[in-house]
């Protein structure tokens, strides 16, 4: 089994990874949405909208 990040053989103590920067790479990853899958249901960016703004800080 390869890393996903790097292509280099898996360690078992990281696996599917081949070192604790690999996992970590991947996990920023996942932190900053980059493993989203997109939809194309219009009710799913509506939630996605109002979301957004009740996070965002409001103007003084």
């Amino acid at each position: 089994m390869s890393c996903p990040i790097c292509e280099k053989d898996t360690i078992a103590a990281y696996r599917p990874f081949c070192s604790k920067r690999c996992a970590d790479i991947d996990l920023g990853k996942w932190l900053k949405g980059e493993y989203a899958v997109p939809s194309q249901d219009p009710e799913d960016a509506e939630e996605a909208l109002e979301q957004v703004m009740q996070q965002s800080p409001k103007p003084h």
